[in-house]
């Protein structure tokens, strides 16, 4: 058997390694390991997966992805809710459920878009990002608030029905995907 050359093992290696490289620091593995630290992880790699070519591993293309999936997903909700305002035979307390739960929505799509604009000028170092950034915090936390205050209108037992149940389940959908944004943009914040 031949003699291996040392340039032929050098190159061998490099070529593992760089394989081995590209393996760890895929998009794929960067939005699993961002999304590890969220509360509901699984959730978080499923909507932002689809957006790995988009991400890469750039961690505010990262967040600034995940608030425009909230706030797609949020607009969605808000075209339901409205939908379902205009059903006929409605009882009094469903209809003034609903029309608060639109308003909270509305309320929470301003944040979202709020934040997502103020989100493109954290592009900068200092005190200026970290102006920036809080805003995106408190507003995201807000539409949070918004969120759950929706779901709260069809507590208890006098709105059962298929309604309260197709509300409460977009809205928890809702509320899953914009806690995970808010941490990954606190995941942000915190490394900046």
């Amino acid at each position: 058997m031949g003699r291996v050359s040392p340039l032929f093992l050098l190159l061998s290696v490099l070529y593992i390694a760089g394989i081995a490289k590209l393996t760890i620091a895929s998009p794929s593995n960067f939005i699993k390991s961002s999304c590890s630290t969220t509360q509901y992880p699984a959730l978080c790699v499923e909507s932002l997966s689809v957006y790995a070519t988009t991400i890469q591993q750039d961690p505010h293309q990262l967040v600034q992805t995940a608030l425009s999936v909230s706030l797609n997903r949020t607009e969605s909700t808000k075209a339901f809710v409205t939908k379902c305002n205009k059903f006929r035979g409605l009882k009094p307390r469903e209809y003034a459920a609903l029309h608060d739960c639109a308003e909270e929505i509305s309320d929470s799509v301003d944040r979202l878009s709020r934040s997502l604009k103020e989100l493109k000028l954290c592009n900068v170092k200092g005190e200026d990002f970290n102006w920036h950034i809080s805003n995106v915090e408190t507003w995201v936390s807000s539409a949070l608030t918004d969120e759950s205050t929706c779901s709260d209108g069809f507590a208890g037992n006098a709105l059962n029905g298929k309604i309260k149940a197709s509300i409460r389940a977009k809205m928890v959908n809702v509320a899953q995907v914009t806690s995970n944004a808010l941490a990954l943009i606190n995941q942000y914040a915190a490394k900046h």
